[in-house]
């Protein structure tokens, strides 16, 4: 092929490349960037490091009375002892701590469970407090990000917030209790195959995808919800439905993710007998952060529909 060929084709190749290109680089000037920008501005302001601390503060303290509540409801009013084990078997394989963090939370919230009835009437008056010291800042970083200006009175905001504690709760509930009934049903049609050796294995891969998928379902509605009943206004559901699908997938992500990068952080060789709690505020925060960007994403992706 002689130059001149070569020369002229190669105008047209890099036009056509950029022809190609050009619908993509016209979606992230015109739909990427706008959110991009005013989402990355609105995480980086001091306010919004504030609600997420805040969060991560309350969530820890409401995290040991919310599970013992549910393990204390599993195991003495329903009597399902299946429940209750297979509560602690998902609590320590999600938890995002270290192998030695996940056995102490599990050991101690396990010995904890049904000692005496005041310790489930203090995890009540607790978890009132704290649930509230939850949503408390949540709702007004919701009320701000869609431009309202008067937040519940703390009566309200404790209703709310309690309601929202029990149907997380009751949700958790159920999705533990799918993988149980998917465990079960799965052990039923491996059965005549059973004394092979690779079908524990089998069995045990699929209730962790099982359980993946649920728990994915789960996080999202948790989101959904709070996006959708936590501000002070009505919210149209479709405008909070999109970034609570996003933000659900993103934050399953982001925990394994996290679990990935904690012997890199290290925290046993910088806080010694503390590195399980400060593992746990600092996914609490991370949580925090993700959620407030998933509630703005609300806005940003549905700006031509506020809320009254």
């Amino acid at each position: 092929m002689s130059p001149d060929i070569a020369t002229s084709k190669s105008p047209t190749g890099t036009a056509a490349i950029a022809a190609r290109m050009a619908p993509m680089v016209d979606t992230v000037r015109t739909r990427v960037l706008p959110r991009f920008i005013p989402l990355f501005q609105y995480l980086t302001r001091t306010e919004t490091h504030t609600y997420a601390f805040s969060v991560a503060a309350n969530a820890i303290l409401a995290f040991f009375p919310f599970v013992l509540l549910m393990l204390t409801v599993s195991r003495r009013f329903f009597h399902s002892w299946g429940l209750d084990t297979l509560l602690l078997q998902v609590l320590h394989d999600n938890l995002p701590a270290a192998q030695t963090g996940q056995d102490l939370v599990v050991r101690s919230l396990n010995a904890m469970v049904g000692t005496k009835a005041v310790v489930t009437l203090w995890s009540i008056i607790v978890l009132l407090f704290t649930s509230t010291g939850v949503f408390l800042p949540l709702e007004v970083a919701l009320n701000e990000v869609w431009g309202v200006k008067k937040s519940r009175s703390y009566l309200m905001n404790q209703v709310v917030s309690f309601g929202l504690t029990f149907l997380i709760g009751l949700l958790a509930m159920v999705s533990v209790a799918l993988t149980g009934a998917g465990q079960s049903l799965t052990r039923f049609f491996l059965f005549p195959i059973a004394h092979l050796g690779f079908v524990e294995n089998v069995l045990r891969v699929v209730v962790y995808l099982m359980f993946q998928v649920i728990a994915v379902i789960a996080s999202i509605t948790i989101f959904f919800l709070v996006y959708w009943l936590l501000p002070n206004c009505k919210v149209p559901y479709r405008s909070v439905l999109p970034s609570a699908i996003a933000t659900g997938v993103l934050w399953e992500a982001a925990k394994y993710i996290y679990v990935i990068a904690l012997p890199h952080l290290d925290f046993r060789e910088s806080y010694g007998p503390f590195s399980t709690s400060v593992t746990l505020i600092m996914w609490a925060f991370i949580s925090g952060l993700i959620m407030l960007a998933g509630a703005r994403s609300c806005v940003l992706g549905r700006a031509d529909e506020p809320a009254s």
